[in-house]
């Protein structure tokens, strides 16, 4: 079961403008994409577009563009593109009772925001401030303690701040909540992440195709070094 079942743009809309003119975009108004299991991973190649997607999924689920829940509304430097004001979104019947969007690059943002509203929000965040962590735990502790049962988590690379065994614990909590009925939408480049149970893999380059595990990118180019890492390096340092 999902919350968000369909993601879909008009060719009406198209601006000829960016982000219009990334092939990812132009491939949605052509494909509109499907979600049907409860963990939908976005990955491809820096500069593919899965971050613009994923962000603006999120903006047209009514998050704020930095992060956080659906009640937040700050902004410290406005970066995020117009196509969340575009997307097309269907829904379910099941609606989610809480959610979160969780951006790597802004978390600090994020956290400082948290400071900022104060009045007893820490509880929901561990018991104090999301700063006097690495910013490693701080996502942990983010996940273990505001994260809940049915909700709708869209993460936007969160591997940038955790190690290999953070990954495993970031991997651990998410079977547990789709267990309770929540949802998960992440882009990641992260193969431990990839490995997580029926989840769908969507591989993004000028297309969107739906990839399994072994094939994924991240996953055969982490293998390949792996296996042999001197052989690799000797071919890409020649």
């Amino acid at each position: 079961m999902t919350f968000i079942h369909q993601i879909r743009l008009d060719q009406a809309d198209d601006t000829h403008r960016y982000p219009f003119t990334l092939p990812v975009v132009q491939h949605l108004i052509k494909h509109p994409l499907h979600l049907n299991t409860p963990v939908t991973f976005l990955t491809g190649d820096n500069g593919a577009g899965k971050s613009t997607l994923v962000e603006a999924i999120a903006v047209a689920a009514g998050f704020n563009a930095e992060g956080g829940t659906q009640s937040f509304n700050f902004a410290t430097k406005a970066t995020e593109s117009s196509l969340g004001d575009y997307l097309t979104l269907r829904w379910g019947t099941r609606k989610p009772r809480t959610g979160f969007f969780l951006r790597a690059e802004s978390f600090y943002n994020v956290a400082t925001e948290i400071d900022r509203i104060g009045g007893g929000i820490h509880a929901s965040y561990g018991g104090k401030s999301l700063h006097e962590r690495s910013h490693g735990e701080s996502f942990i502790d983010l996940m273990n303690h505001r994260f809940g049962s049915r909700g709708l988590y869209i993460l936007d690379e969160p591997e940038a701040a955790l190690s290999v065994k953070g990954c495993l614990t970031v991997l651990r909590r998410m079977h547990e909540l789709v267990n309770e009925s929540s949802q998960f939408i992440i882009a990641t480049h992260s193969p431990i992440l990839l490995a997580a149970p029926n989840a769908t893999i969507l591989e993004i380059t000028d297309t969107i195709d739906e990839v399994s595990y072994d094939t994924a990118e991240p996953v055969r180019l982490t293998r390949n070094f792996l296996g042999d890492p001197n052989r690799f390096l000797k071919h890409l340092l020649d």
